[in-house]
């Protein structure tokens, strides 16, 4: 049993530890955009294909106080690097962050996180120095309060890299946000779903796979698979597991729209490379860094129906806001991503978007309204003062998850 990190955005840490206990793995302790576990290599293999949530998982290498650089440079180098990293295999910190801590220097951090492992490695593999030329393992230092945690990345790509989405649209959000948005708004499969700003399609394709219970990661390769410690069989094993158990019978109602056509035809290829991913086709590379699909499995296209004969895939349309009509019958969520302003350089659009989705309130009555905006005067725009807002983050960006509970005229 090793202890692991997954990192997340803030706002959305219990999230995250929700999902790590229902793979059946064992919390920590949450912090700052990351949750502490311990698992085995089976249930890290788990952890990085089955999070919705998480944007990387990670080995915490070291915990220990440092409160100068002598006792950082210690620390390090009692880390048991060799268990994890080859002989040829260089070594590189990507990331430092200090936060109410004495050592502030983020390249003195880096400096000195370097030469510790380094000299750990060198000396226990006796070579003078680490191997630079080919893979390499990224290393992240954070201190808080004095205390360092050091963690090796077993990601490589990060998690919200599912694979399928070849057209991003503009500024895109991240999957793993997207997932988030629903587990925050309490979305099930049993309620009819909308996104009336669908852009790339990501929200309602999110919803799509959790209500298939198809894992994010079976498509995809991981850095883990680089370490000493991997085992190809357990991941095998645990890629197959996750794969049986989705289920493309169960009935869904999906919908997304966008007034840009070209967003549409994007979503549609989107959620066409999502399905095939389910259905356990693999990521393959692809000439300059691109990425693209490997093999045929399962049923091969959109036709495919689930019980009853209503549609298991959600469905794409082109519709501006005023021109949509409730798709399904009963409340429903709409759960969308309006434009930001700081993501498009032009806050007075964003906001005229806001003021536009108050035709919302006419066209879906009794529905429960769930958006994300980096506009702290979104209810101001829209008209309506939400029942409850939380803080996250989407990337790098501060960001506010408005939810209202039921629309009215």
């Amino acid at each position: 049993m090793e202890t692991y990190v997954a990192l997340c955005g803030v706002g959305v840490e219990r999230v995250t530890a929700n999902e790590l206990r229902k793979l059946g793995l064992s919390v920590e302790d949450t912090g700052f955009g990351r949750v502490r576990f311990r698992a085995d290599t089976r249930g890290c293999y788990r952890a990085l294909m089955g999070l919705r949530t998480a944007d990387r998982v990670l080995w915490e290498a070291a915990r220990f106080p440092a409160a100068d650089f002598d006792a950082l440079f210690e620390g390090i180098r009692a880390a048991p690097w060799e268990g994890f990293i080859p002989r040829t295999m260089g070594l590189r910190v990507v990331k430092v962050r200090s936060n109410r801590s004495r050592l502030r220097g983020v390249t003195s951090i880096q400096g000195v996180a370097h030469k510790a492992a380094a000299e750990r490695l060198c000396g226990k593999y006796r070579v003078s120095r680490l191997d630079e030329r080919g893979a390499m393992a990224d290393l992240r230092v954070y201190l808080e309060k004095d205390v360092a945690q050091v963690l090796l990345d077993l990601s490589g790509e990060p998690l919200f890299k599912r694979g399928y989405r070849a057209e991003g649209g503009i500024a895109p959000l991240r999957e793993t946000t997207a997932a988030s948005l629903l587990f925050l708004s309490n979305w099930r499969r049993k309620f009819p779903f909308c996104d009336p700003l669908c852009g790339s399609g990501t929200i309602a394709i999110e919803a799509a796979l959790y209500a298939w219970d198809a894992a994010p990661g079976t498509g995809r390769d991981f850095a883990f698979a680089g370490m000493l410690c991997a085992d190809g069989q357990t991941e095998r094993e645990v890629r197959e597991d996750f794969l049986s158990r989705t289920d493309f019978t169960r009935t869904i109602r999906i919908f997304g729209s966008d007034a840009d056509p070209r967003a549409v035809e994007g979503a549609r290829s989107n959620l066409l490379r999502a399905y095939r991913l389910a259905c356990g086709e693999r990521l393959r590379p692809g000439p300059a860094g691109s990425v693209g699909l490997a093999g045929s499995v399962g049923p091969a296209g959109p036709e495919f129906s689930g019980a009853g004969g209503k549609p298991a895939l959600p469905v794409f349309e082109t519709a501006g806001m005023g021109d949509l009509k409730a798709p399904f019958d009963g409340p429903g969520f709409i759960i969308t991503n309006p434009p930001y302003g700081v993501r498009l350089g032009d806050p007075g659009e964003a906001e005229a978007v806001y003021r536009g989705m108050g035709v919302l309130c006419r066209i879906f009555p009794g529905w429960k309204l769930a958006c994300i905006s980096d506009h702290a005067g979104f209810e101001s725009f829209f008209g309506r003062k939400a029942d409850s807002c939380r803080e996250m983050t989407n990337g790098a960006i501060r960001s506010y998850f408005y939810q209202y509970e039921a629309l009215r005229g």
